[in-house]
C-alpha cells in the first residue's frame, strides 16, 4: 500500500515515536496527542486539556491514563473521560499503516 492509498491523517513515520513516546500532531483541524503505549499500542487524544489549556502530549502516561502536566487531571486513553473531574477529551482512531502514524479524524 503506498502513502497515497492510505485513509485518514498521517501523522508520522511510524519509527519517529518510540515505545513510551508521546507527540501532539496538526489532524485537520484539530491537535490531537499520540501516545505510543510500552506495548508498542498507538492511543490518540485531544492534545489540549478542557480545564485549562495544558499540553497532554506532555503528560506522563501508562496504558490507561494520561495525566495534564498543569493541574493533574486524570484522562482516560480507552474514552477520553476524565477519571477525577467532570470533562472529558475526544478520543481519536489511531493505527500503523504502510509505516506511518496514521490518525482518523
Amino acid at each position: 500500500m503506498t502513502t497515497s492509498e492510505i485513509i485518514g491523517h498521517a501523522v508520522a513515520r511510524s519509527d519517529d515515536l518510540p515505545l513510551g513516546g508521546s507527540r501532539a500532531y496538526a489532524v485537520g483541524d484539530a491537535m490531537v496527542a499520540v501516545f505510543r503505549l510500552r506495548s508498542g499500542e498507538l492511543r490518540a487524544v485531544d492534545a489540549v486539556c478542557p480545564h485549562s489549556g495544558g499540553p497532554l502530549a506532555d503528560g506522563q502516561f501508562d496504558a490507561r491514563k494520561v495525566i495534564c502536566p498543569l493541574h493533574n487531571y486524570l484522562f482516560s486513553l480507552g474514552d477520553g473521560t476524565c477519571l477525577n473531574g467532570d470533562m472529558a477529551v475526544r478520543t481519536y482512531p489511531v493505527r500503523e499503516e504502510a509505516g506511518q502514524i496514521v490518525v482518523e479524524a
